[in-house]
């Protein structure tokens, strides 16, 4: 099933195109890393790495070092925001801009720009911590916009509830159209994880493992839900908050 858009209408999403300018620059990069042999030990520097920031958490508690804290402050959170625009996988990149572009771009007109970019980074933080938290002895590192997307889809469904989402069906090489819940979407987007390895670049080591802090990205619908009540500038007439 691919979502192609829904039927509010919306001004310029800017913030999004943005977002997905950026997002495919970087992964533009990632290739030509590939091609130097030097993405692997990109993608470790700057991913999640939860074993990591454990690490530096632990040393900065157990030291009256003022520079373990800056480290602490600056380190992590760099590679959580940075996480947020790399991805490990052609099929990664393309389903998380689809989702953002679908569900986004609604929630950008109910938002505003300057707000909607705010929800969008500070939704990608709290799902990077909380994979850091959720399994601190991982060594492999994490990357791509999935927590910020889950967000995205949370804040969607509390807000446009009984939306419809014209989609296609794949048959084979016949493409059916259709209109689907966007409820469906919520479970869908957990099923097309799994796919989320076709065209994985080729790195010596392990991105994006599917571990528990990996599955910790789903943590972003509390936090879409939480945040869009909190954030919403036009608030639909169909939305349950």
């Amino acid at each position: 099933m691919i979502p192609l858009s829904d039927r509010f209408p919306s001004r310029q999403p800017l913030v999004i195109w943005g977002i997905i300018g950026i997002n495919l620059a970087l992964f533009m990069g990632e290739l030509n890393l590939e091609l130097k042999g030097t993405l692997g030990e990109f993608l470790t520097t700057w991913g999640i790495v939860p074993s990591r920031i454990h690490a530096i958490a632990t040393d900065a508690m157990s030291s009256n070092n003022p520079a373990n804290w800056v480290a602490l402050i600056i380190l992590p959170l760099g590679s959580i925001f940075l996480s947020l625009f790399l991805h490990s996988s052609f099929s990664q990149i393309l389903g998380n801009m689809l989702f953002l572009w679908v569900f986004g771009k609604s929630l950008e007109e109910i938002l505003g720009h300057g707000r909607f970019l705010i929800f969008y980074i500070i939704s990608g933080l709290l799902t990077g911590v909380g994979q850091a938290l959720i399994d601190p002895t991982l060594t492999n590192p994490l990357v791509g916009s999935n927590g910020a997307i889950t967000a995205i889809l949370g804040a969607y469904l509390l807000s446009f509830p009984k939306a419809k989402i014209e989609s296609i069906l794949p048959l084979v090489i016949i493409f059916i159209p259709i209109e689907i819940p966007a409820f469906f979407y919520l479970s869908w987007w957990f099923v097309q994880q799994i796919f989320y390895g076709v065209g994985r670049l080729e790195i010596a080591v392990t991105i994006n493992q599917f571990s528990l802090a990996y599955w910790t990205h789903g943590l972003g619908l509390l936090i879409g839900a939480t945040l869009i009540p909190l954030m919403v500038k036009r608030k639909p007439a169909t939305a349950i908050y």
